[in-house]
């Protein structure tokens, strides 16, 4: 692959047409699976290293690409794995029953204006923040290894075949192959989708009970996120599962099947115990953060004016920006939508009389919280990597102080039937600056990545604005055809059996009803904010003790508020991930035996996640809640016993066929 040197004055092979068509096709695919799997798991997953595998294999077909062509792919497809988190807060207008579906032309303005203003806002910071800044940037530099390497920039032709040559491409497409292939068998009902059992305790209104889900998805997310956050989850399953479903119905016996009292406990009583658990942990990861993020802002825009005094009037290729006057009327465009939308929203929602008071104070409210959320996200992305920052904490903290601001500020001349349209308001607003937040998470993650290979920051800009419209193009029909299949956990006249959990969207959502209409049972928020804080100091406890030891508190309270179809599989996933990395230590070249298990297990998510969109379209088509069933539930144990061996045996030949990779 031909590369151009560093410190070239221009570069004919950056900015391509054919890096923005595979870009584009990549952030569909990705922005899809992510939305699926983030409402079904509560996670998304960083696409800019498959992104990377799977440009460098495309465009070395080509021929003639660059390092910097395949880091622009990279850098527009990694929208898919910010833009998607949307999902954190939009779906909560369907669980307060404001909305039945997701209007198209609503929901991409606001994902494409506030991504795009993501984008712009960080572009004053780059240079504080990237440029100037001895910040890690963790994901963001692995993956301008991943690109050297395939490029052959790394001088090592034996990691450049293994890691991210044809063996990468290899290794996402088996894993997509493998998870696709076992998920349409699982829809056909051959295979079992999950183990599950519920039980009482004797003769008591106790139960409890276990939904073993066997997803290659989730499997996977456990492989990425390790052991540390999956044994978290594993603890947050037993506290929910083990002691407050029966606790709960100890205290509020139900009659029914054991499988109906354990789960009407956990839908009313345990899942807002976990919500205030994942609320006061995210919030004290965020507060954490505040001092180093204030420090660290202070320092490198004050080494940002040293330098640029000595630095004379013009810049290399590889400091330039989009202008800032583009900026700023790109932004002012942006904002216009956004204004627009909220006066629109306003009228049709009854609170017309407010309408120019609700719109104008909305759009000061996304431009000053958007900048600054912004600046918190991209240094905290920077600190920790985007994929551990906790955005969720983010959007507690927006949507309560919206909320508040509602309430002092326009509830009081209301009707007092108007609660249920300022909590739709509230969260409304919130999602535009969620969608800000996103993308700074990760921009400034592109652009680190992007100054370790030589890249034009204007250029990587540009791609970013294209990978969001792409990707806002995708969200709303994704969103509006798994709602329809599924409904999200919450929302009126959803099935809980079926509906996809959306945890931080069903958090969000209850906090702005909370501050609001004051009609949400706190005290079990209050119990999990406890058990949050007591996590807290335990953690903290581990940390002074132990190097390794940890038990991350935001992962506990997933553990509690996700049902067990969602977080058990996630610990196998984390065991068997960390058993892996332990195997490779002893391969020769053991740094790529990992990174080959990282693609296989990304290549297992978008697998199950994009036929987990393409199932979901059959069943809003047909009306049929298993379209492809072949048996029926006299078939039910066998195909329980015939699905988990399969599982296991496709789990256990897929890692040894990686580590046979290696060794080719």
């Amino acid at each position: 692959m031909n590369t151009a040197a560093p410190g070239s004055a221009g570069l004919r092979g950056e900015f391509t047409f054919r890096g923005m068509v595979i870009g584009v096709f990549i952030t569909v695919l990705f922005t899809a699976a992510n939305v699926y799997f983030g409402l079904k798991a509560g996670i998304t997953f960083s696409t800019s290293i498959p992104a990377a595998v799977i440009s460098m294999a495309i465009l070395r077909a080509l021929k003639g690409a660059t390092i910097q062509e395949n880091n622009i792919v990279q850098t527009v497809a990694s929208a898919a794995g910010t833009l998607s988190a949307i999902i954190f807060v939009l779906p909560g207008l369907v669980i307060v029953g404001w909305w039945t579906g997701f209007p198209f032309w609503a929901t991409f303005l606001v994902c494409a204006a506030g991504g795009v203003l993501g984008v712009m806002y960080t572009i004053p910071l780059r240079r504080a923040l990237v440029s100037d800044s001895d910040l890690p940037y963790p994901e963001g530099v692995a993956c301008a290894e991943v690109l050297k390497v395939g490029s052959g920039q790394a001088g090592n032709a034996d990691i450049e075949a293994v890691e991210t040559g044809t063996a990468g491409l290899k290794a996402v497409l088996a894993g997509a192959l493998i998870s696709a292939a076992f998920y349409v068998v699982a829809q056909t009902q051959i295979f079992a989708s999950d183990v599950v059992r519920y039980f009482r305790f004797g003769r008591s209104p106790a139960a409890s009970g276990f939904d073993f889900s066997l997803s290659f998805a989730l499997f996977a997310i456990g492989h990425l996120v390790g052991p540390a956050v999956g044994i978290a989850m594993l603890g947050g399953a037993l506290i929910g599962w083990g002691w407050a479903v029966p606790h709960f119905l100890l205290a509020h016996p139900a009659a029914g099947s054991a499988a109906a009292a354990a789960q009407g406990a956990w839908a009313h009583y345990v899942r807002f115990l976990g919500a205030g658990t994942i609320g006061i942990a995210a919030v004290w990861t965020l507060g954490a953060l505040i001092k180093p993020v204030v420090q660290g802002l202070a320092g490198a825009l004050a080494s940002s004016r040293t330098r640029k005094r000595g630095q004379g009037q013009s810049l290399p290729r590889t400091e330039h920006d989009i202008p800032i006057g583009t900026v700023g009327l790109i932004s002012l465009a942006c904002l216009l939508p956004v204004a627009g939308l909220l006066w629109h929203f306003s009228r049709v929602s009854g609170l017309g009389a407010h309408a120019l008071l609700l719109a104008a104070g909305g759009v000061i409210f996304v431009t000053v919280m958007g900048f600054l959320v912004s600046t918190v996200c991209g240094y905290m992305a920077g600190l920790i990597g985007s994929s551990n920052s906790p955005l969720s904490g983010v959007g507690i903290l927006v949507v309560v102080v919206c909320a508040l601001l509602l309430v002092a500020g326009v509830k009081s001349g209301l009707l007092a039937d108007s609660g249920s349209a300022l909590v739709a308001f509230a969260l409304f607003v919130t999602s535009v600056v969620f969608a800000v937040a996103s993308i700074a998470n990760n921009n400034l993650q592109d652009l680190k990545t992007g100054q370790l290979v030589d890249a034009t920051p204007a250029k990587q800009q540009w791609a970013l604005v294209v990978g969001v419209i792409a990707g806002a193009l995708v969200i709303p029909p994704v969103l509006d055809l798994v709602n329809h299949a599924y409904g999200f956990l919450g929302a009126p006249g959803a099935n809980p059996a079926r509906a996809l959990p959306a945890p931080q969207a069903g958090l969000i959502s209850a906090l702005a009803e909370g501050v609001i209409q004051h009609d949400i049972d706190w005290s079990a928020i209050l119990t999990g904010g406890l058990i949050g804080a007591v996590l807290i100091a335990l953690d903290a406890l581990l940390g002074r003790v132990s190097k390794s030891v940890r038990l991350p508190p935001l992962a506990v309270g997933l553990g509690i508020y996700l049902p067990t179809s969602s977080t058990l599989m996630i610990v196998v996933g984390s065991l068997v991930g960390a058993w892996f990395n332990r195997r490779a230590e002893h391969a020769p070249r053991s740094e790529a035996v990992k990174q080959l298990g990282v693609l296989l297990a990304s290549g297992l998510i978008v697998g199950e996640s994009l036929l987990g969109v393409v199932v979901a379209a059959a069943v809003a088509f047909t009306g049929k809640p298993a379209p492809l069933a072949l048996v029926g539930a006299d078939f039910a144990t066998a195909s329980m016993w015939l699905g988990g061996t399969v599982f296991a045996a496709l789990v256990y030949l897929s890692y040894r066929w990686v580590e046979g990779l290696v060794r080719s």
